[in-house]
């Protein structure tokens, strides 16, 4: 007799890492491969965090620890949020998390009930619609596009049927790299609040911006949920740490939540974050070789034949039109890699119903590898 297996593990694959993993079997059986595919920033930690977190190992028990997080930590978080963006915030309303993929987690559990609906930009991070598929949560989809600049708008929640109960904004996004101004931003979150949709903002790549300065919901009031990371601009992706500021309403009901099923974040990784936040010397110059690698794939792509790009505002990704090179974004990713040892995304990780047209290049790596795949891509299509 077959036991049961949950409906709830019924999502879909995180594709990326299908892709990460045929890129290292390629590497593993001799061949070069130019990692443009993975999210995750070149650069380690720097180096005030791993002397923090050294002196944590030698010093200190490192047991468990609140369940929000280490109050020096949470208050930390609170004052960059004054010196970032001119906003007050409480450090009592400050959790930190086991990543960003637990401050979803408590956020979405801690926020809607089975059966409840978010909606959520197409294209976007593909973890969002399949955390909340497995936690009973219908996921409703906002078809956007270059004349939306690939982000919800007031006018996409009204053509939804049915009621919505959340939204998730993500500026810089993933996979486009857009970014919501001051005018889109309140547009949302005041729209939001007329209609009594819970507004989720998803703010893990800002300090890794081009073209201005990434904007906080909380500019605009403090009823929205937002989570951030020390994954991307503080390079300790491995480290698995991140925070939510949560309205007052969610405090303690999340709070539970992660007592019971996370105890706390890890105590080694909260002491080297403390000492992560005042490293932005070495931080901002990570960022200004992003910024290298994106000046350089937005001209080299187009002469490759990549020439429809979303505009790459912040975050290390650019996102690639290919409709007119393939209908199928998976198999030409595939090729891409066997012909030219170049690993990229395909587009329909993040938008299931349209992204065969479309791929995900991350600039995030050394800017001698993204000359090289931009040699290799313009020798490939081009001749």
């Amino acid at each position: 007799m077959a036991l049961k297996v949950s409906n709830r593990a019924g999502v879909s694959p995180f594709i990326v890492m299908d892709v990460m993993r045929a890129a290292n079997e390629r590497a593993a059986a001799g061949g070069d491969v130019l990692h443009l595919e993975v999210g995750q920033p070149g650069h380690g930690a720097p180096e005030g965090a791993i002397r923090a977190a050294e002196r944590a190992l030698r010093s200190e028990r490192l047991g468990y620890t609140d369940a929000c997080g280490y109050p020096e930590l949470r208050e930390r978080i609170a004052l960059h949020y004054r010196g970032a963006y001119g906003v007050g915030v409480d450090p009592a309303s400050v959790m930190v998390t086991t990543g960003s993929s637990a401050a979803f987690m408590l956020a979405f559990v801690g926020a809607f009930d089975v059966g409840d609906r978010v909606a959520l930009a197409a294209p976007g991070y593909p973890a969002y619609r399949n955390i909340l598929s497995a936690l009973g949560l219908e996921p409703v989809w906002l078809e956007t596009g270059p004349e939306h600049r690939f982000q919800p708008t007031p006018e996409l929640l009204d053509k939804v049927e049915g009621g919505i109960d959340g939204l998730i904004v993500a500026s810089p996004s993933n996979p486009t790299g857009t970014m919501l101004d001051q005018g889109a931003m309140q547009a949302l979150v005041d729209a939001c609040r007329a209609r009594g949709i819970r507004l989720i903002s998803d703010e893990i790549y800002h300090g890794i911006e081009f073209t201005g300065r990434a904007v906080s919901a909380l500019e605009f009031g403090d009823d929205a949920i937002v989570v951030n990371s020390f994954s991307k601009y503080y390079a300790m992706t491995g480290w698995r740490l991140g925070w939510l500021v949560l309205p007052d309403d969610l405090r303690r009901p999340v709070e539970c939540l992660g007592q019971n099923l996370y105890i706390s974040p890890p105590a080694v990784s909260q002491a080297a974050g403390l000492a992560a936040m005042d490293c932005h010397e070495e931080l901002d110059l990570v960022v200004a070789g992003y910024r290298r690698n994106r000046d350089l794939l937005l001209e080299e792509l187009p002469k490759a034949g990549f020439d429809k790009l979303a505009p790459a505002d912040g975050a290390f990704y650019i996102y690639a039109d290919i409709g007119h090179l393939s209908d199928d974004s998976q198999d030409f990713c595939k090729r891409m890699l066997a012909q030219t040892g170049v690993a990229a995304t395909p587009g329909i990780d993040f938008d299931p119903a349209r992204g065969r047209r479309y791929m995900r290049f991350s600039f995030a790596g050394p800017e001698a590898e993204m000359a090289e795949a931009a040699k290799r891509l313009r020798k490939w299509l081009q001749g």
